[in-house]
């Protein structure tokens, strides 16, 4: 076993103690995190692996939460059923958008995300006999498994971690694909990817689709935890907090996503306990990332710990020559 899946063996080992580790509240954060977590691994494959900044990300979050409450709300609340529709209703969604989004790059691309989440927040917004309006939908029932009724919180904390746990998997295992390198690919030269002879377009138009199909899964686990949806949900500041979680904590790595929703998830925690300007202090922090830590927490790691590693190299290089001298 290597030391990196020594390192994921652990995590994943303290994440299934957490229940018998953590109080209430802090179980309750914890799933809080790996559901904003499911939600920026979703916008990475776009920005970190692909090179597509968008800022209407927020759209399939909300379409996938919307799903879930509506159809658990009116027609079954088994976790399964509500799981699959939100998936499939989300991944629709993003085929339908992505036609026209991939067709453009950079500044325009970025605009017509956010052109695309603004029409379905107003949508959402103005469907009050659908979506409830600025209200938003409350008291949704219970999640069910089956026969297993999943209201008890660590119930619904086992679920979502399986549910971030196989999400995880699969886009780690998407992003050393084939497919996968085809995406770094268009995100470092896109013209050497179309010279080679790739359909950049419809390798974009597929990364568009899983996330955006992802953004669905994480929402629908987001309604499912609060038994409540609510506008905000659709609206462009949730696509900026989750492009900030990825930029934070590293673009276009697999852990760096989740290692900013939990920054991020923290410190609002924590500084909004002792000022209701928290909103500026976190814009603050993102100014100091992007100017003096780009790679993120991620990249910053990195940093850290690659000057001890040129040491260690260098003063094995250096015994093994003090040797070679001696021996001669």
């Amino acid at each position: 076993m290597n030391k990196r899946m020594f390192i994921s063996a652990a995590a994943i080992l303290l994440l299934a103690a957490a229940p018998f580790l953590f109080s209430l509240f802090y179980l309750n954060l914890l799933a809080e995190i790996l559901i904003l977590a499911i939600f920026a691994l979703s916008l990475n494959v776009l920005v970190g692996y692909t090179g597509l900044v968008s800022l209407g990300h927020a759209a399939f979050f909300g379409i996938g939460a919307y799903a879930s409450a509506l159809l658990s709300k009116e027609w079954s609340p088994q976790f399964l059923v509500t799981m699959l529709a939100s998936f499939l209703i989300a991944a629709i969604a993003a085929a339908i958008i992505g036609l026209f989004c991939v067709r453009v790059n950079g500044f325009y691309f970025l605009m017509l995300t956010l052109a695309f989440s603004q029409m379905i927040y107003s949508f959402v917004h103005q469907s009050t006999t659908l979506t409830g309006g600025s209200n938003g939908l409350s008291g949704l029932p219970s999640p069910v498994f089956g026969t297993l009724d999943l209201s008890h919180p660590v119930f619904l904390y086992y679920v979502i971690l399986f549910v971030f746990i196989v999400m995880y998997i699969v886009l780690s295992l998407m992003v050393k694909s084939p497919f996968g390198h085809v995406l770094i690919g268009i995100r470092e030269n896109e013209m050497r990817m179309k010279a080679i002879g790739y359909n950049t377009t419809l390798y974009k138009y597929a990364a568009f689709i899983i996330a955006g199909a992802i953004g669905g899964v994480s929402g629908a686990l987001y309604s499912t935890f609060n038994g409540f949806v609510s506008p905000n949900d659709v609206y462009w500041t949730m696509s900026g907090s989750v492009l900030i979680m990825v930029l934070i904590g590293g673009a276009g790595t697999m852990i760096g996503p989740v290692l900013g929703a939990a920054f991020i998830v923290v410190l609002e925690t924590i500084v909004s306990s002792y000022t209701t300007m928290w909103t500026l202090i976190i814009g603050v922090i993102f100014i100091l990332f992007v100017v003096f830590i780009p790679q993120g927490i991620v990249g910053f790691g990195r940093a850290l710990t690659k000057p001890s590693a040129n040491r260690l190299s260098f003063s094995r290089k250096a015994k093994a020559l003090v040797k070679k001298e001696a021996n001669q």
